[in-house]
């Protein structure tokens, strides 16, 4: 079978950094993982990509001129990590800065120029990774599904299924595998709610530990009132934008009790996509900056009916996951398969996702 050497980059929506890893991949399996690292942007960039992604200041007409500069933060990570790791690889695949993703109007700006890249780097680049499946009536998210699957084939959970691997992101989402069956959806909040909470009060970019939540008290009536988000009980595929949600009820709480109240509406609004599953899992795979939160992971434990689990625990690097995932669907694209299926974007049929473009076209 061949076999391609592949370096996936993306980057969150809360810039918080340029996640980088390099598989050697044939599309169905991972023969090699590679090297990976996360490069932060420049903090103009982060400023205004996370003032693009809140609607604030960066409207769409100034777009174009981000989409420049994150793409030259790109290949500026890109090349230090190729050279520092002795990298030649067959593609890279770049995902952009989402900026904005509004599926029930068919739209999703990631801001990047995959040509552009190409040229700066002379490597063939893979860009435009969600098109393809919104083209066909899809949601464009999530994207990471078909490489859960590919990690289950090794013998990480082959005896644990029905099982879910849980991103809690800025969002949270789950890929839920039995067998061959896939099922994926966007939940509802992951950290990102929590995250403005702290940022908002000056006592940082994220409550570290979870050290602030723990001493909050939750104010259960409110969270009672934010869980009836009609979203939260909607069968997927569903997908959501990082502002699709807001932190508002907990308005006029301390910083402690909000913080409390705000994790604690993500554990629970998790802990109800339990219910839109065919069959209870028995083992949640926990990846992403979530993981990092003992109080959030402590909650889940209780709340969830199956094991709950770091991902580290099963040699699955949780931060540079996604990272990787990309580089599998552009391993996926360069062996003509499927990218997205019905099952986890609501696309019409299955659809081979990205677009190729090679240096100098």
């Amino acid at each position: 079978m061949t076999t391609w050497s592949v370096v996936g980059t993306i980057s969150g929506t809360s810039a918080d950094g340029i996640d980088l890893a390099e598989i050697e991949t044939g599309g169905t399996t991972v023969s090699r993982f590679g090297p990976a690292e996360t490069v932060a942007y420049r903090p103009e960039t982060k400023r205004r990509v996370l003032e693009a992604a809140a609607g604030k200041g960066t409207r769409r007409d100034a777009w174009p001129d981000l989409a420049r500069v994150v793409t030259q933060d790109h290949a500026a990570a890109l090349r230090n990590f190729l050279d520092k790791h002795g990298l030649r690889p067959d593609a890279v695949v770049f995902h952009g800065q989402t900026v904005w993703h509004d599926p029930t109007a068919g739209e999703t700006v990631q801001l990047g120029d995959p040509q552009a890249l190409a040229n700066a780097l002379q490597v063939p680049v893979i860009g435009d990774v969600r098109l393809a499946d919104m083209a066909a009536g899809g949601q464009g998210a999530p994207l990471v599904p078909v490489y859960h699957q590919a990690l289950t084939r090794s013998p990480v959970g082959q005896d644990r299924q029905p099982l879910c691997f849980l991103n809690i992101g800025g969002v949270s989402n789950l890929t839920y595998v039995d067998g061959d069956r896939l099922l994926a959806f966007d939940i509802g909040p992951g950290n990102a709610l929590l995250d403005d909470w702290i940022r908002h009060h000056g006592a940082g970019d994220y409550d570290a530990g979870g050290a602030i939540s723990a001493r909050g008290q939750v104010d259960e009536t409110r969270l009672r009132q934010a869980l009836e988000h009609p979203f939260l009980g909607a069968p997927g595929p569903k997908s959501l934008d990082r502002y699709s949600f807001s932190g508002a009820f907990a308005e006029g709480l301390g910083l402690e009790d909000g913080a409390a109240t705000l994790l604690a509406f993500t554990a629970q609004a998790i802990a109800k996509s339990e219910s839109l599953l065919p069959r209870v899992p028995r083992l949640w795979i926990v990846c992403g900056g979530g993981r990092h939160n003992p109080v959030l992971m402590g909650a889940l434990a209780d709340l969830l009916a199956g094991d709950v689990a770091t991902s580290d625990m099963f040699r699955i690097d949780g931060d540079a996951l996604e990272a990787q995932a990309m580089a599998f669907l552009g391993g996926r694209l360069m062996a003509g398969l499927p990218t997205t299926y019905p099952e986890t974007t609501g696309t019409a049929l299955p659809v081979v996702g990205g677009k190729l473009y090679t240096p100098g076209s």
